[in-house]
């Protein structure tokens, strides 16, 4: 039998085999400039709450839309949602499993994405819920039988060294629960809290011409202004429409993350989306929460090179130029103000330059102060291992750099609970 590969693990070796063209030396850093958040494109400066929700953010979501992700379109969407199957004694009787398909056309046959949700069944109040996207589909989260295996792409093991041609097949049972310790669910829910994933490739697949077979052509009539990071975005968004529907879900508190480029997605999705009442970004590197403009880690002719689908058509104009890019990653972070965000880093994933996410935080920071909030309250990146979660209080920003490499690990997610905790109060179990 010819071997598979998930198209995740093939784009990994494409990004691994770039590397050696990043600068990974900080004495090699070139001078560069940190755009200011409370600062508008004519300067003058921002100096309270209104000029920042009424000028300056404005501002920035135009200029992120129109030169980073492309615009979301407008138009009002009719989604379906059809539970699928509830299991309310998953996991030896600790938790409820609830499996949703989210239509989002009329045609049972369109575009769709399945929902796995879990939440715990000691709970006697709705619950807190994590959501974020998943890289090789939602059997993969956890090795529990009754997870529904859907369709996924892979590379054609035919073409394999000659052309990126994609191959939609029927799930491989082999890979049940081999992604479950980027997820934790069993720490999830003995914490009190809930998990929500859908498979990133049922919104937009993450290939050169995977928008034709996703929800961009649906949405729009130019599908090609906007972005994939565009579209998984917006997928997030109407997994938050069920969400808010299920009366076992606390509807002010669900969080969003996500990691690397669906880090990216989660961050312009919750820029976007207020109801998304805390933000994780784990290791979502340049054109997500690292300065992109420090010449540290991954460059602008990397993305587009080897992602073009992944931003939107202005985007390509910074190929080799990010210092003419109007925005940048602390920004974007400024725009999830004033809802708790945490950023996190792995000291070995340096082509997502753990310092430039760090440094990206500190300056949003100067945004949720303006706001009334607690920013990371200090200007120095804590040893590695060492989350700063509180210094005087509770702080509204969140970071911390992990030994090792780009993943997610128990220890990430031991922050994003203690986070949640901090500022939701610990669920009632």
């Amino acid at each position: 039998m010819a071997r598979i590969f998930p198209a995740f693990a093939l784009a990994c070796v494409a990004v691994m085999a770039q590397t050696s063209r990043y600068n990974y030396d900080e004495k090699k850093v070139p001078p560069y400039v940190v755009p200011d958040p409370l600062t508008l494109a004519g300067g003058e400066k921002v100096s309270d709450a209104q000029s920042w929700n009424e000028k300056r953010r404005p501002e920035l979501m135009a200029l992120f839309a129109n030169q980073v992700y492309g615009n979301t379109p407008a138009g009002p969407v009719t989604l379906r949602f059809s539970e699928v199957f509830t299991d309310r004694k998953a996991l030896n009787g600790k938790a409820i499993r609830k499996q949703v398909t989210i239509y989002f056309t009329a045609d049972d046959a369109g575009p769709q994405m399945h929902l796995l949700l879990y939440l715990p069944a000691a709970a006697r109040e709705p619950s807190p819920v994590f959501l974020g996207l998943n890289f090789n589909g939602n059997h993969t989260v956890h090795a529990d039988p009754g997870i529904f295996a859907t369709d996924v792409w892979i590379k054609d093991p035919a073409v394999l060294n000659k052309t990126p041609n994609m191959l939609h097949i029927p799930p491989d049972d082999r890979t049940r629960g081999s992604n479950a310790a980027n997820w934790q669910v069993e720490k999830l829910v003995a914490r009190g809290y809930g998990l929500a994933t859908v498979y990133y490739y049922d919104v937009e697949p993450d290939f050169v011409g995977g928008m034709v077979h996703g929800v961009r052509p649906v949405l729009t009539q130019k599908p090609e202004d906007w972005s994939a990071l565009g579209a998984w975005a917006w997928g997030l968004s109407r997994a938050m429409d069920y969400l808010v529907t299920d009366k076992a879900i606390d509807p002010r508190h669900i969080a969003l993350m996500g990691h690397s480029r669906l880090g990216k997605a989660a961050l312009w999705a919750a820029a976007q989306d207020h109801r998304f009442s805390l933000v994780i970004s784990n290791e979502s590197g340049k054109g997500g929460a690292s300065l992109l403009k420090r010449g540290f880690g991954e460059t602008t002719d990397h993305l587009n090179g080897a992602f073009p689908h992944w931003f939107g058509p202005a985007y390509k104009q910074y190929t080799g130029h990010p210092e003419n890019l109007p925005v940048d990653s602390n920004e974007l972070l400024a725009l999830i103000a004033p809802r708790p965000l945490y950023v996190a880093s792995a000291a070995d994933d340096l082509g997502s330059d753990p310092r430039g996410e760090f440094l990206a935080a500190v300056s949003a920071s100067r945004v949720y102060q303006l706001l009334g909030k607690r920013g990371l309250g200090t200007s120095q990146m804590p040893p590695v291992d060492v989350a700063l979660l509180t210094q005087t209080g509770v702080h509204d920003v969140g970071y911390h750099n992990r030994t090792g490499k780009h993943d997610v690990t128990e220890f990430d997610w031991e922050q994003y609970l203690n986070f949640a905790d901090m500022h939701w109060g610990v669920p009632t179990k």
